[in-house]
């Protein structure tokens, strides 16, 4: 996993990661057109040029691979409304009857009022030691007979709402609420251990036969678990559909940007991420309106078996195909692009394409790279980095499991935290290039972490404050996200860059192993939180200033370049107009 598993041709595009590191890939190749010159892959990019970076062929195509991007949010977040709990309080056998509502008025002497609800464990002690018993059958239901006392909730509750959890199935509340933030957990020990599997398996057998057998076995998945009859059932199948279906981001990323030109790169890869913050927000939509978790999961993931079709109407990775020596493949993909974008393509150029890629092939060296020489000349900027990512990957997933806790609607609140993604995912192209890496990066951390412990002052009282100071705090954190998929890609030499890339990305994946556990802190103290993300989002914030900068620099090819980027001066830009160079621009 850590080693560098670039394809064979030397694109850079050899392994599908996680999510994050699939953008992380994707920053390579967006922001390394300098490096690309020196490269043979720039006949490749001549020819996307040639026949239209992104033109009808590609629109097609990338259309078709934002389906899976929305599938894979569904999936890899369903487990909010289908492992949550619910709104519940104590059965009070002497007061409620078949009828009663989860509000009555005798709940004022019969059950404690705690975080602005009626306490779902506990209730007053019910007294009628030396009660007259004809006096006790004329009332029970009396205020006198309840000590302010508190003892434990039978197995009986009394719910708010309609809503349908493995919950209320499975009868798991209380001391027994672990268990439900424990499906977050196994969701993403499942990812973490597929997307490794996944990234080996599209490497072998080719990206669009990834991407159609994972997202139909992870669909297949998601039925079964929608049949569960116990909670270990439920548990197995939701680590299952994660090891076979959290490739379906990195892949579809790839794809997506592979047959792009180099001048629309950046904005495909921004594009196609807010798909996924679309699914979020769709997915809220769709639990407020499907409120029983067994016919949630089967609208979710019924469809998604229909992406076995990309077998026969998504063409193969260009790249791929050619690091795999299937040269002819590749030309029938770029002649089939040229005519339906209406394009020539001369037939010399695709012969140099394939003559290059044959002479390349032969002169592969799989040697290992220097990555624990690397490893000792970046230490501090690799944990700092490390830290970076599990910062990120906390905070982002931990806020969209807390939305859920904020007051007001959840299923509302959910909707608004995908939709206020999609700002924070277009804001990068603003700044970076204007403020620097470096400072865009800190400044949205600092901005999300001022957010969160404003919001843990003012408190939950006040849901319109704490609401729009969490929204903020999202859109912050996710656009210092996406400045990071780039800037993580940038700092490192290329020998070692996707190794390193590999690295920080999987101990980012612990911090979304713990998120999901972030819930059970508002047990014990209500902001608990929202202290916890102000905390990290401040201290790693801070830290990012010890990064060089690299924006508008010349990507690092050795060691030595990545160490000297604090000393280097000149930028590429600076050298091209120097030269009196057209200066490329990465906007589409």
């Amino acid at each position: 996993m850590l080693g560098d598993k670039r394809s064979r041709n030397g694109s850079g595009y050899g392994t599908a990661e996680s999510p994050t590191t699939a953008n992380g890939h994707a920053a390579e190749s967006v922001t390394g057109n300098v490096e690309a010159s020196a490269s043979d892959d720039n006949t490749l990019d001549a020819i996307l040029i040639r026949i239209g970076q992104f033109g009808r062929y590609q629109i097609i195509n990338y259309v078709l691979l934002c389906i899976p991007m929305v599938f894979n949010a569904f999936f890899s977040i369903s487990y909010v409304f289908t492992a949550s709990t619910v709104v519940h309080r104590c059965n009070i056998t002497q007061c409620d009857s078949s009828s009663s509502l989860y509000e009555e008025p005798w709940l004022n002497f019969t059950v404690p009022y705690t975080n602005s609800d009626w306490d779902a464990c506990n209730r007053y002690v019910y007294n009628v030691s030396g009660v007259d018993p004809t006096d006790l059958m004329s009332g029970m239901c009396a205020a006198e007979y309840f000590d302010n006392s508190t003892e434990k909730c039978g197995s009986d509750f009394k719910f708010r709402d309609e809503e349908k959890t493995i919950s209320t199935e499975f009868g798991i509340f209380c001391k027994d609420e672990w268990m439900l933030n424990m499906v977050g957990t196994i969701n993403n020990i499942g990812q973490f251990v597929g997307i490794p599997l996944g990234g080996f398996i599209a490497d072998r057998y080719g990206r669009r036969t990834m991407l159609a057998y994972a997202g139909a076995l992870s669909a297949l998945m998601g039925i079964i678990r929608s049949l569960s009859s116990n909670y270990y059932m439920f548990l197995c199948f939701e680590f299952l559909d994660m090891v076979v279906g959290s490739t379906l981001f990195p892949t579809a990323f790839l794809l997506a940007i592979e047959l792009v030109g180099p001048k629309c790169r950046v904005a495909a890869a921004t594009i196609i991420t807010i798909f996924y913050a679309l699914g979020e927000a769709f997915l809220g939509i769709l639990a407020s309106q499907i409120q029983h978790w067994r016919w949630l999961l089967r609208v979710l993931y019924a469809p998604a078996i229909l992406q076995i079709l990309f077998l026969w109407i998504l063409p193969e990775s260009v790249r791929w195909l050619l690091s795999q020596g299937q040269e002819q493949q590749a030309a029938s993909v770029l002649r089939r692009a040229a005519k339906i974008n209406k394009r020539p393509l001369p037939e010399d150029q695709l012969e140099e394409l394939i003559t290059n890629n044959r002479n390349k092939m032969l002169q592969a060296n799989e040697s290992q790279y220097p990555i624990l020489r690397a490893a000792s000349f970046f230490i501090w900027r690799i944990a700092n980095c490390c830290f970076c990512w599990f910062t990120h990957t906390l905070i982002a997933l931990g806020l969209s499991l807390n939305s859920v806790n904020l007051g007001g609607s959840k299923y509302t609140n959910f909707m608004l935290n995908g939709f206020v993604q999609i700002p924070g995912l277009l804001l990068p192209l603003i700044i970076m290039d204007r403020f620097g890496r470096r400072y865009s990066l800190c400044a949205s951390m600092l901005a999300c972490a001022i957010c969160m412990g404003a919001s843990a002052a003012i408190g939950s009282d006040d849901y319109a404050g704490s609401l729009t100071l969490f929204l903020i705090g999202k859109l912050a954190i996710t656009c210092s996200f996406q400045i990071l998929y780039f800037f993580t890609s940038e700092i490192f030499p290329t020998n070692v860059r996707n190794s390193l890339l590999s690295l920080c990305s999987m101990v980012g994946r612990i911090g979304s192993m713990l998120a999901p556990q972030t819930t059970l802190l508002a047990k014990y103290y209500e902001q608990a939180p929202s202290i916890l993300f102000a905390t990290f989002a401040l201290v790693s914030g801070f830290l990012t200033l010890a990064f060089p900068e690299t924006a508008d620099k010349v990507l690092p090819t050795t060691i030595e370049d990545a160490r000297d980027l604090n000393d280097a001066r000149k930028t590429q830009t600076a050298e091209n107009e120097e030269h009196g160079e057209e200066v490329p621009r990465r906007m589409c």
